[in-house]
């Protein structure tokens, strides 16, 4: 719908700039996911909950869709798509 409505949309997670959006800027999933796998598992071997520390993400990735900034007519900085971690046609 932003595309439609040549909006740039900046997303918090990959799969936004998959399906159109411009840039995503996000934590990375496959991360986070094997935190909570961590979590379950101390849980379910007896840990309570409140005992377990509260942590913030460390890895983040930048996703770069090249071909929704050509269709808005956004010429993006090199150095962007330098530090991308990935750049989607």
């Amino acid at each position: 719908m932003a595309l439609e409505r040549r909006i740039p949309l900046i997303a918090p997670q990959r799969e936004f700039v998959v399906a159109g959006a411009l840039i995503s800027y996000g934590a990375r999933l496959d991360d986070a996911y094997r935190r909570v796998a961590d979590y379950i598992s101390r849980i379910a071997d007896g840990t309570k909950p409140a005992d377990l520390p509260i942590e913030q993400p460390t890895r983040f990735e930048v996703s770069v869709n090249v071909r929704t900034a050509r269709e808005l007519g956004i010429a993006l900085s090199p150095i962007i798509l330098a530090r991308a971690d990935e750049l989607i046609e």
